[in-house]
């Protein structure tokens, strides 16, 4: 079950952050790709300023949301230079 959880969530961050940062997803892998790595990203950043997300449903959504609106920013910034 936990990795029905990990897509969802995935995809759910994936396609936020698309629409906050571009105006449009990344389509169904995608989404799930750039949610996940949001998720490692901003568990890792989360922990280094020492929060806690809450743990559940909500709080993992919100740790792969931020850390998939870093990810794609950073792509974002590094692709127009």
């Amino acid at each position: 079950m936990n990795i029905v959880y990990f897509i969802l969530i995935g995809a759910i961050a994936g396609w936020l952050s698309g629409k906050i940062i571009r105006g449009n997803g990344f389509g169904a892998i995608g989404n799930i790709i750039v949610g996940i790595l949001g998720g490692i990203i901003g568990g890792y950043v989360f922990n280094q300023l020492g929060v806690s997300s809450g743990g559940g449903l909500m709080g993992s959504l919100a740790t792969s949301l931020i850390g998939a609106v870093i990810l794609v920013y950073l792509i974002g910034f590094i692709s127009k230079k």
